[in-house]
């Protein structure tokens, strides 16, 4: 969807608007002047104000969504949950969270408090409701309107299937019976998929019908709930594969061996035929005995005329410097590690903690693809190996931090 602009900050979470809500912020804002037209003909109330009453209800239902996302916001945060921003578009509001809670008593207070909220906020409007009808007719008709769209938006969004709140609900009972966040995830998603399909009928059979706008609604809607569906699917296959994967099945080898007794001559010798990109790492041996590691540092901090004389075993680095994992390690693990400050690249250790061959980010996401049966245009691929990143923007770390979230 994109980011969209940021226009504040609340409690540390940005609010942006996405460039599609100006669009449905005018569509609501001319259904709201012709309701309250048509409501309060015999009021004999000028037309400037009427429009002015539709655009303060369009922006009051906007604050109502934005509480609405706030009141799952708070609620997040108290589970420890970081969130990354709210933003409202062409069909809401959104709350982006840098995980999910990592118990399934916490997902439901996060996804029931948004409801919850917009229930409240009915609650009051249709409690002040009649002061407002006295004060004046036309601030009634719209303390009426925000009520029963708040209530309208409490239930529709308690509707169980992904990703409305109530598929986060269901999604959450699941894997608070079964112990599995996974099947949580496959049931809310079977049953949005039906919402979804049953919106999109509904919205075809409404205009057949004549009714053009309430039908390509539910339309929109039907396809936004699908295309959250496919997504759901997607994500949990991308798990799968990060599960079954083992370090081994994606490790390179990116890594030199050097004996203790060559020269830092040598070393440099090597370090110019090194190709562009990230330098291989050198490891140094004595007699077929894991000795250690060595940096360019030597060659930095010498001058020239000591590099034949300097043993690279006079400069060595324990092998333990290095950011390592086993090779039998699921890859979702090799995944969290890469995503720490300052690791690039990863040593794979054999079962007997020797070193057997080095992973990095663009190996990793190759093999995912693979698996998954995407193929890359090669340029792509050698962007990524040349940048030492995931290729088009992967967004790896998320997904295993779901995994380590969810338990299994």
């Amino acid at each position: 969807m994109g980011e969209g602009w940021q226009l504040l900050s609340i409690r540390g979470i940005p609010l942006r608007i996405h460039p599609s809500w100006f669009v449905i912020l005018a569509l609501a804002t001319v259904a709201f002047q012709q309701q309250f037209s048509r409501q309060l003909s015999q009021a004999a109330i000028g037309a400037p104000l009427l429009w002015g009453v539709g655009l303060l209800t369009a922006l009051l239902l906007f604050v109502s969504v934005l509480l609405h996302e706030l009141g799952h916001s708070l609620v997040a945060l108290r589970q420890g949950v970081q969130v990354r921003s709210i933003t409202l578009f062409l069909l809401g509001g959104v709350a982006s969270v840098e995980r999910e809670c990592p118990t399934a008593l916490g997902a439901m207070q996060v996804a029931a408090a948004g409801p919850a909220v917009s229930l409240l906020l009915a609650v009051l409007l249709l409690a002040s409701s009649h002061g407002a009808a006295h004060a004046s007719p036309l601030l009634g008709a719209m303390v009426n309107e925000l009520a029963g769209l708040n209530l309208l938006l409490a239930l529709f969004n308690l509707l169980p299937g992904l990703p409305l709140d109530g598929g986060l609900i269901l999604k959450a009972l699941v894997w608070q019976v079964t112990g599995s966040q996974r099947k949580g995830i496959q049931v809310a998603t079977a049953s949005g998929r039906f919402l979804s399909l049953l919106a999109i009928g509904l919205g075809v059979v409404l205009l057949l019908r004549g009714g053009s706008a309430g039908g390509l609604w539910l339309m929109l809607l039907g396809w936004f709930g699908l295309g959250a569906a496919r997504n759901q699917t997607q994500l949990l296959a991308l798990q799968a594969v990060l599960r079954e994967l083992k370090v081994r099945d994606a490790a390179q080898r990116r890594y030199r061996v050097l004996e203790s007794s060559a020269s830092l001559r040598d070393l440099s010798r090597l370090r110019l035929q090194d190709s562009q990109g990230l330098a291989d790492w050198l490891l140094v041996t004595d007699q077929g005995r894991w000795r250690g590691t060595i940096s360019d540092a030597p060659l930095q901090t010498l001058p020239v005329q000591r590099w034949d004389s300097e043993r690279i075993g006079d400069h060595l680095q324990p092998l333990d410097q290095l950011p390592s994992i086993r090779d039998d390690a699921p890859l979702w693990q090799a995944v969290l590690q890469l995503d720490q400050p300052d690791t690039p690249r990863l040593l794979v250790l054999s079962p007997a903690g020797l070193p057997s061959g080095t992973l990095e980010r663009p190996d990793l996401a190759e093999r995912v693809l693979e698996r998954l049966r995407v193929h890359l245009p090669a340029p792509i691929l050698e962007a990524a190996r040349r940048q030492g990143v995931y290729p088009l923007g992967m967004g790896l770390p998320a997904v295993a931090r779901a995994i380590e979230a969810s338990g299994e």
